[in-house]
C-alpha cells in the first residue's frame, strides 16, 4: 500500500471519530507514561508527544491571520448587493449579535477557568478602564497591514482587510477572482492542518492529563456545557423571540420543525455548507418563493452564525477570566460586537470559529500564545461544540428566511402556516416547481 492510499484511508474516517481516537490514545499515553519518568527513553517518547501538540499549535498560529486577512478581503469585494434579502440579513445579523450578548453574560453567571501554560515574562493585565481598551482598539486598527500580520494583531488584520475589501469592490472581476482563489488556497491549507488535529489533540491531552491529572475533564466539561447551554437557549428562548416580535405568530412550530428536519442533520455533518440541499427542501416543503431562499441560504451558510458567535465569546471570556482580567460591562459590549463581525467571516472548514478567537482575545491584549492554547482546546472539546454549534446556526437559516417571508405575507394580509407544510398548487403555496 502507497503512502497515497494511506492518507486516503486516513482521509475517509471521519474527523471527529479521528480526534476522539487520538484523545483517548493521549489519556492512555498519560496514564501510563509520565512526563518525567527518569527513563531516557520513556522521556524521549514523553517529549515527543508534547512536541506534537505544540507542532499543531504552532501551525494554526501560524495560518490563523493570513486566513482572517483574505478570508475578510474575498468576502467583501465579491459580495452582492442585499436586495429583497435585507430583512433576512437583518434577522441574520441581529440573532448572532444578541447569541454573542448570550453568551456574554452566561460567562459573567458561570465563569470558567482553563489550564494553560503561561509565560511568567509575559504581564496579561486587566485594563484600567473602557478608554484604555478604545485607545488599544485604535492603535491596534492603524498599525501597519505587514506589522499586524506578522505580530498576529487580529484588529488591525481585521481592520486592513475590511479597507481593502471595499476597495476592491469596483475591482475588475478577475483581481477579485484572484483573491478568492487565494482565501481558498489558504483555506485549503487550513484544512490541511485540521486533518492533522488528532494527533496534535493526542499531544495536547497527552501534556494537560500527565501534567494536571484526570481533573482536567472536569474543567472541560464545564465549558463544555456553558457553550451547549448557551446555544440551546438561543435556538429556544431569543430566536423564538425574534421570530414573534417579526411575525406576531407563535413561533414554536416554525422552530421546532427546522430543529428536527435540519438542526438534527446539520448536527452529525457539522457542515453548514453540506447542509444547503436539506435547508432548501425544507424551504420547499415550507411553500417559500424559491427566488428568496436560493439566496438566503447559501447566504445564512456564510454569514449567519449564532454559534460561532457563541463559541467565539465564551472562549474568549475564560481566556480572559484565567489570566485575571476584568471585563467591564461597556467592554463586553464591544466584545459582543467584535465577536458577532467575526463570526460571520468564519471559515466553513470544522472548527473554523475556533480560528478567529484570537481576534477578540486581542481586544484585552491576551498575548497570542494563550489564545492559540484556547483554540488548541476548542478543538478537543471541538466534537461536541462543533456539532451543536452547527445544528444551530444551519436550522437558524430556515427558521429567518421563513420568517422574513411569513412577515411580508402577514403585512399583505395573508394568513401563514407557521411551520408546517403546504401543499403543492394550493393559494398559500407562493413556489410552484416548473417541470
Amino acid at each position: 500500500m502507497t503512502v497515497k492510499d494511506v492518507l486516503k484511508k486516513y482521509n475517509e474516517v471521519s474527523l471527529i471519530k479521528r480526534i476522539l481516537v487520538g484523545l483517548v490514545i493521549g489519556v492512555i499515553l498519560a496514564l501510563l507514561l509520565p512526563v518525567e519518568s527518569g527513563n531516557a527513553v520513556a522521556d524521549g517518547f514523553s517529549q515527543f508527544f508534547i512536541l506534537l501538540g505544540e507542532l499543531f499549535v504552532g501551525a494554526l498560529k501560524a495560518v490563523a491571520p493570513v486566513l482572517v486577512f483574505f478570508l475578510v478581503i474575498s468576502a467583501l469585494c465579491n459580495a452582492k448587493a442585499a436586495g429583497s434579502m435585507k430583512m433576512v440579513i437583518l434577522l441574520y445579523v441581529i440573532s448572532t449579535l444578541v447569541a454573542a450578548i448570550v453568551a456574554v453574560v452566561a460567562s459573567y453567571i458561570f465563569p470558567t477557568e482553563l489550564t494553560l501554560v503561561m509565560d511568567p515574562d509575559i504581564e496579561q493585565s486587566s485594563p484600567s478602564d473602557v478608554g484604555v481598551v478604545l485607545t488599544t482598539l485604535l492603535k491596534n486598527i492603524t498599525a501597519n497591514p505587514v506589522g499586524a500580520l506578522f505580530d498576529a494583531n487580529y484588529i488591525g488584520i481585521l481592520a486592513w482587510a475590511v479597507v481593502l475589501g471595499i476597495a476592491l469592490r469596483s475591482a475588475q472581476q478577475n483581481t477579485k477572482d484572484l483573491f478568492t482563489a487565494v482565501s481558498d488556497a489558504v483555506s485549503k491549507v487550513v484544512r490541511w492542518v485540521i486533518a492533522l488535529a488528532p494527533f496534535g489533540i493526542l499531544g495536547l491531552v497527552y501534556n494537560s492529563v500527565a501534567t494536571s491529572g484526570m481533573e482536567i475533564f472536569v474543567e472541560y466539561g464545564r465549558i463544555i456545557l456553558v457553550l451547549v447551554c448557551c446555544m440551546a437557549f438561543i435556538a429556544l428562548v431569543t430566536n423564538p423571540l425574534i421570530v414573534f416580535i417579526a411575525t406576531r405568530k407563535n413561533p414554536y412550530p416554525l422552530v421546532l420543525r427546522c430543529l428536527k428536519d435540519s438542526g438534527l442533520t446539520a448536527f452529525f455533518t457539522r457542515s453548514s455548507a453540506a447542509n444547503i440541499p436539506v435547508n432548501m427542501e425544507l424551504c420547499r416543503k415550507l411553500g417559500l418563493d424559491k427566488d428568496n431562499y436560493s439566496v438566503s441560504i447559501p447566504l445564512g451558510a456564510t454569514i449567519n452564525m449564532a454559534g460561532a458567535a457563541v463559541t467565539i465569546t465564551v472562549m474568549t471570556m475564560a481566556a480572559a477570566q484565567t489570566v485575571g482580567i476584568s471585563v467591564d460591562p461597556v467592554t463586553a459590549v464591544i466584545l459582543s460586537v467584535l465577536a458577532a463581525v467575526s463570526a460571520c467571516g468564519a471559515s466553513g472548514v470544522a472548527g473554523g470559529s475556533l480560528l478567529l478567537i484570537p481576534l477578540c482575545c486581542s481586544l484585552f491584549g491576551i498575548s497570542n500564545d494563550i489564545a492559540m492554547q484556547v483554540v488548541a482546546i476548542g478543538f478537543i472539546i471541538g466534537v461536541i461544540q462543533d456539532s451543536c454549534e452547527t445544528g444551530l446556526n444551519s436550522s437558524s437559516d430556515v427558521v429567518f428566511t421563513a420568517t422574513a417571508e411569513y412577515r411580508a405575507m402577514i403585512k399583505a394580509g395573508k394568513d401563514v402556516n407557521m411551520g408546517r407544510d403546504v401543499a403543492e398548487g394550493s393559494k398559500e403555496f407562493v413556489y410552484d416547481e416548473v417541470a
